[in-house]
């Protein structure tokens, strides 16, 4: 049974109670700009609004924005305000009362993100994007360790129209920008928290959310409270949000974290460890036994997992070869028996996943199991029966039981398939990262999780110009892939407003990287996560956004 006094609300809703999540992973900051992990972002949400957000199905949603417009050129993003908005009650402001939130404060946090001195984390997302956005971050750069005054004061693509209305300027068009806006770094705070705390900002947030900062107790605990003058109003009149408040815990193991769901001390539990799944979720991805009680709502994940192969290597840039490791894998034991199940399905496709909103990746051509066509390729790059082939280490991040299981059936199948020997080598997550950016890593373990919901957030792995000329890290297309009609096709789409236009564009440039092999993909993952049978109303969606606002409690299931 959860935590706190249950009070009627209209339409047969209930206000009251706390809603008790635990995060698995480290907090690191809940300053805007320094949100950049999983555990700081599924908090942030629920402190913080964005201009514009996403809804359960990805689909953009005004937020602090009523509505917004786009510019026939696309290079202008004119956004027209909520005047009803207000930020958190908080000592920042005079006599601790949250004053209105207005286009200045949307100028100030975007400027934030430009902004060398703040750590920013999401200065990639604006830069050569947005008209002086790029001036202003070496400006601040520049200042850094003098503390002096960067010699350009803002960025001139940020426009204040007036108290209501905002625009942004782009120094060229560039149709994903849209999606943008909604990111967890471009969160509106004021001014006056950041000049407050300083430097502790990122540990006493304030912003105009559904819920409000009370404590964080790092490794322990994190304490939220509901907003009593958010302004949102859902359509029987009540204002949200439901719940009186929420408290994270923050365990780190996924097997202590059900146990604590399973004995009614949370009311949420994402992930279920491998070993436990095909005991408590059948066939028909329902759970099973003592837990067909809770409710498990999954859904089909914007997350790939794959194992790079660098391109520029001896051994990998023979397309052929790539191919072949990619029809020598077969997909669906390693999903039946290694991972028991948990996970929406083989990457049979391409790199961007199912779930994608409004792209049909199902079209695109990629790799089904096949041993026989894998063992010709092989042949045709030179390696009958794998015959003389160089020795090769697949390298992943230690720590990850997963990882490691399927790593040891792939390493397994490429013997039995293709007669080579894999060696598999496990480092530190940092080092991990380190080495593939530097190309250091011809064969490595990597998963990619959209930062929005556009093709553009995985297909940026395959173009071309983010490869350094003359070597150098190469963070984004680690597997240094480069094709130039690719690159042609992704820029096209890049520049097309029009979405079903800019999807077909994505999918032939696709389609070219996929027939290279740059990469051989694993799966495409499905989130799970239980809940309690008094949970209502919880926005599942595919990039695991935790926006609790809606989420209410059903006093008539508290004892089932």
């Amino acid at each position: 049974m959860p935590e706190g006094t249950m009070r009627p609300a209209n339409g047969g809703i209930y206000y009251g109670g706390i809603f008790r999540d635990n995060e698995n992973g480290e907090l690191r900051s809940l300053d805007p700009v320094g949100v950049n992990d999983a555990s700081s972002a599924h908090i942030a949400t629920n402190i913080y609004d964005n201009l514009l957000t996403f809804d359960a199905d990805l689909q953009l949603q005004p937020e602090l924005a009523t509505r917004w417009e786009i510019s026939d050129d696309g290079t202008v993003y004119t956004y027209h305000l909520r005047t009803d908005v207000v930020f958190h009650n908080d000592a920042c402001f005079a006599n601790g009362v949250g004053r209105r939130m207005t286009a200045h404060d949307v100028k100030y946090s975007f400027t934030r993100v430009c902004d060398f001195r703040a750590n920013t984390k999401g200065y990639d997302y604006l830069k050569a994007k947005v008209v002086g956005a790029d001036a202003y971050y070496d400006a601040t750069r520049a200042v850094f360790e003098s503390h002096g005054e960067p010699a350009v004061k803002g960025v001139t693509g940020f426009e204040v129209i007036d108290d209501s209305t905002f625009a942004i300027h782009l120094v060229k068009p560039f149709a994903p920008f849209e999606q943008i806006v909604a990111l967890n770094q471009m969160f509106i705070h004021p001014h006056e928290a950041v000049e407050k705390y300083g430097e502790n900002f990122f540990q006493h947030p304030v912003g105009t959310g559904p819920f409000s900062f009370v404590s964080w107790t790092p490794d322990r605990s994190l304490v939220l409270t509901r907003n009593p003058k958010y302004w949102q109003f859902d359509e029987h009149g009540n204002r949200l949000p439901y719940l009186d408040g929420i408290r994270y815990s923050f365990m780190r193991d996924d097997k202590m974290q059900l146990l604590e769901f399973k004995a009614g001390n949370l009311e949420e539990s994402f992930r279920i460890a491998n070993e436990y799944f095909g005991d408590i979720v059948d066939a028909q991805k329902r759970p099973k036994g003592a837990y067909a009680r809770y409710q498990l709502p999954h859904k089909t994940a914007l997350s790939t997992q794959y194992y790079g192969m660098l391109n520029t290597d001896p051994v990998f840039r023979d397309p052929r070869i790539r191919r072949a490791f990619n029809y020598a894998i077969d997909k669906d034991r390693i999903i039946k028996y290694v991972l028991r199940g948990q996970a929406s399905g083989p990457a049979v496709f391409g790199l961007v996943p199912p779930a994608m909103p409004g792209y049909a990746s199902n079209e695109i051509r990629g790799y089904a199991y096949d041993p026989v066509k894998a063992r010709q390729l092989l042949a045709e790059a030179g390696y009958p029966e794998g015959k003389g082939f160089p020795e090769v280490t697949l390298q992943l991040n230690a720590g990850g039981g997963r990882n490691v299981s399927i790593a040891e059936t792939i390493q397994g199948m490429l013997k039995e398939n293709l007669n080579i020997d894999i060696n598999l080598t496990q480092v530190e997550f940092a080092q991990h990262l380190d080495a593939i950016d530097a190309g250091r890593a011809p064969f490595y373990r990597l998963g990619w999780i959209a930062d929005y919901p556009e093709p553009e957030s995985f297909l940026n792995l395959y173009y071309g110009k983010l490869v350094p000329s003359g070597g150098g890290v190469s963070p984004i297309n680690s597997v240094r892939f480069k094709n130039a009609t690719f690159d042609s096709l992704f820029e096209a789409a890049l520049s097309t407003t029009d979405r079903a236009a800019r999807m077909k564009l994505y999918q032939q440039a696709e389609q070219i990287a996929i027939n290279e092999a740059p990469m051989l993909l694993i799966m495409y993952d499905e989130d799970y996560r239980f809940l309690q049978p008094y949970v209502r109303n919880y926005q599942n969606n595919a990039m695991d956004r935790r926006i609790y606002k809606y989420v209410w409690f059903d006093p008539s299931k508290f004892s089932s």
